[in-house]
């Protein structure tokens, strides 16, 4: 005990004063904006680059230390502070807990960039060493406490000109090679140009060729995304969760709003609906399930549920057919804890009787059995769902029994309100269609809904003879409406799907062996 509370006392002295603090903050925050909404990746990488410098001339473990930590605070407060919304959806009760929140997660994902600047200390080249560990930490919180792969340091790419360089290395992979390039300004200095210039140019390559892919055949199916805009303050209000059924219903029995000038059947061949959007106890063929029904004329709707057996309860999708009927369903099977389950509350339930937390008895939320592909018949296919951040885990959807011919997200991001968070969901969607190669239906509460074609574009495929610049299959932040489109077609496998992570594996341990050897004719660092 008294040794650890020595090493935390140095650690306390060894902290840099107010300017040596904000530099290492304010490149933090600029790396961050390399994240969406703002996508400023030209930005984001001199930033990253800095960081490495900054850590490889910091001449001990703990400057080191301090150097990462700090810029993990200022990335991860400014990317993340739409954190704070969801303590004010009731803000008189839960409103003063905001601040300790972003500030706590900041802290705590920092301490994994902040361990890797330490460690690199140890190696002969810093610089690479540290890129290397980096990349590793980014990876690992991505998979450590159930994971939070959310803006890593490979998302700055998504909206640049090598955006498709997914499809090769999936998101973790391309997180390692952006850190790895971001080093060796550091590690070889104007030498860097060598291998940074052939990198960027093989990237947009890459991106450039793959988007001039001949397009794949439109299914004949037709989806139809309904978002109700129900903002979640009012949600479950008993008046207003009424009025947002009632408007669920109106939308889905609409009139036809698929542009004509595609050459397709007109109708409608499945309705989905966003995350837990009916606010009712739901059984199959009883009334509620029959208005839900019924309001499709004849298109099963799939519609984000509470499932309740017993004491349990799931979030689920549910698509219910003729006489609201259940014909296919999905349980959310990666929780969020402490917004969905409190971890280990069903072991306190067994040890001890602790009620408050066990989901087992009506606590929280049951996890799902994993990943499931849903057969929709003929014309739609088969269909991955996922619910809500289930779409941020790659390696989820990895485990899934076989292929899709397309993925399905549902979600409810209103608890984020208008900020960042939900524009930040919506691109690792799009990421994810980018690495499987699939196109993905996206269906939110209050936005953002929209058609993903295969290569993550939001535009959906341009219908034949339409004019350029034609308006997007995509509901913006707070509408309410719906989407009818095609879906789009589905490409071969790409490389990321047929490799997984094996070339991150394989990068990883190039960059932490660069790490350990010293070259002649580089800079040291």
């Amino acid at each position: 005990m008294r040794r650890a509370l020595r090493a935390l006392r140095a650690v306390w002295q060894a902290r840099p004063d107010g300017r040596g603090a904000a530099m290492p903050l304010a490149a933090g925050a600029l790396a961050s904006l390399g994240q969406a909404p703002t996508g400023l990746w030209f930005l984001a990488f001199p930033a990253l680059a800095w960081i490495i410098l900054a850590v490889a001339r910091a001449g001990g473990g703990l400057s080191a230390f301090w150097t990462g930590w700090l810029s993990g605070i200022g990335y991860f407060a400014v990317s993340l502070h739409w954190i704070v919304f969801p303590f004010f959806v009731d803000p008189l009760r839960h409103g003063w807990m905001s601040p300790f929140a972003l500030v706590l997660m900041a802290a705590g994902l920092g301490l994994f960039w902040a361990a890797a600047a330490a460690l690199s200390q140890r190696l002969p080249r810093p610089a690479l060493g540290f890129a290397a560990l980096w990349a590793g930490a980014e990876v690992l919180r991505g998979h450590v406490l159930t994971g939070f792969p959310w803006v890593l340091v490979g998302h700055i790419w998504t909206d640049s000109p090598a955006g498709q360089v997914y499809s090769l290395l999936g998101s973790y992979g391309v997180t390692v090679a952006t850190l790895i390039a971001a080093a060796l300004p550091a590690a070889m200095g104007r030498w860097s140009a060598v291998v940074l210039v052939p990198l960027a140019l093989g990237a947009a390559g890459w991106t450039a060729q793959r988007l001039a892919l001949p397009e794949p055949p439109l299914r004949e199916a037709v989806v139809r995304l309904v978002q109700p805009n129900a903002e979640q303050y009012l949600k479950w209000a008993p008046d207003w969760a009424e009025r947002h059924f009632r408007r669920l219903l109106d939308l889905t029995a609409g009139d036809l709003r698929l542009d004509p000038a595609y050459d397709l059947p007109a109708r409608v061949d499945l309705v989905v609906w966003p995350e837990t959007s009916v606010p009712y106890r739901v059984e199959p063929g009883e009334a509620i399930a029959r208005a839900i029904a019924a309001a499709g004329r004849g298109a099963p709707v799939a519609a984000g549920i509470q499932r309740i057996e017993g004491d349990r309860g799931w979030n689920a999708l549910a698509v219910f057919g003729a006489g609201g009927m259940v014909t296919a369903s999905y349980d959310k099977h990666h929780l969020v804890p402490f917004g969905e389950y409190v971890p280990y509350g069903d072991l306190m339930y067994d040890l001890f009787g602790l009620r408050a937390f066990a989901a087992q008895v009506g606590a929280g939320y049951s996890a799902g059995a994993g990943p499931r592909v849903m057969d929709l018949g003929p014309r739609l296919g088969r269909v991955l769902p996922l619910i809500c951040y289930e779409v941020v885990f790659p390696q989820d959807i990895a485990r899934a029994p076989e292929r899709a011919d397309w993925m399905l997200q549902i979600t409810n991001d209103a608890w984020f309100g208008p900020w960042a968070g939900p524009h930040q969901h919506f691109a690792q969607a799009r990421l994810r269609a980018i690495e499987q190669g699939l196109p993905l239906v996206r269906v939110a509460n209050t936005g953002i809904s929209a058609v993903i074609d295969a290569r993550g574009r939001v535009t959906g495929p341009p219908a034949p003879g339409a004019q350029e610049g034609q308006a997007p299959h995509l509901l913006a932040l707070g509408q309410a409406g719906v989407i009818d489109a095609p879906l789009p077609g589905v490409l071969p496998p790409t490389p990321y799907v047929r490799w997984g992570e094996t070339p991150t594996a394989i990068l990883l341990l190039l960059g932490l062996g660069a790490g350990l050897v010293r070259r002649r004719g580089f800079a040291s660092a």
